[in-house]
């Protein structure tokens, strides 16, 4: 059976690689996988590398034979632990770097899918507490302003998902970023204590902040993360504590 292999190395300010391999692996099945020395897990997903437009990356999607989804329940349903996790992490302050780009599943089990792809952080070990930042590509460049502000969302799991949040202090955790569906995004999220920035495509000053953090855990690991009717691609992770 072949598998993906990850490698990682601690350089000497702290960084840790994580660099997808040239192997094919579909691990839909499988809960915790090993490469060198290094483990993820995965979370309500079905994953697999692939070779995608001329080099490997990782695919994901939701699965929703392990966590349904319901039109009619959004907030119990979605903004759920949906994600591949790297395991034997515990990042507290520092830096995560990704390059994304997301789909809409054809057919889409949601009618309203925007290929909602990001990273989630400060997950707890039993995955029942984390926080993301994710993006909503498709609405990304509407012509409709009030589209655009809702392309980046920030939520804690479980108790601030989006819809209480845009209920309780709208506009103040998502708001607009120049993407869209079908092409490369770079991602990067800095966590300063109760702090985190978001930068889109390499832009000198963050697109997003969160004032304050609204989880309880002060550290945890990282996960590519996906949600209902999106076909997420990733590559290029970094990861630099501090």
């Amino acid at each position: 059976m072949q598998g993906i292999f990850y490698t990682v190395r601690t350089k000497s300010k702290g960084t840790v690689l994580v660099a997808l391999a040239l192997t094919m692996f579909n691990f839909a099945h499988a809960q915790n996988i090993k490469f060198e020395g290094s483990e993820f897990e995965v979370s309500n997903v079905k994953a697999s590398v692939i070779d995608f437009r001329g080099e490997k990356v990782m695919k994901v999607e939701r699965d929703l034979n392990k966590l349904a989804f319901d039109p009619q329940r959004l907030e119990a349903t979605v903004d759920e632990p949906t994600f591949l996790k790297l395991k034997d992490l515990d990042l507290e302050n520092g830096t995560i770097e990704v390059k994304v780009y997301s789909q809409i599943q054809d057919p889409s089990p949601f009618q309203f899918a925007q290929g909602f792809i990001g990273l989630a952080y400060h997950i707890k070990e039993d995955n029942s507490a984390f926080e993301s930042i994710y993006l909503r590509p498709k609405v990304g460049r509407s012509d409709n302003q009030a589209f655009r502000n809702k392309t980046v969302q920030y939520f804690s799991y479980p108790d601030y998902k989006f819809e209480r949040l845009r209920k309780e202090a709208p506009g103040k955790y998502e708001t607009s970023a120049p993407v869209d569906i079908e092409e490369w995004i770079s991602l990067r999220i800095e966590l300063k204590d109760e702090k985190a920035y978001l930068f889109v495509n390499d832009a000198a000053y963050s697109t997003f902040v969160v004032n304050k953090r609204l989880g309880k855990e002060k550290k945890g690991s990282v996960a590519l993360w996906v949600d209902i009717g999106t076909i997420g691609y990733f590559k290029d992770l970094r990861i630099t504590k501090k």
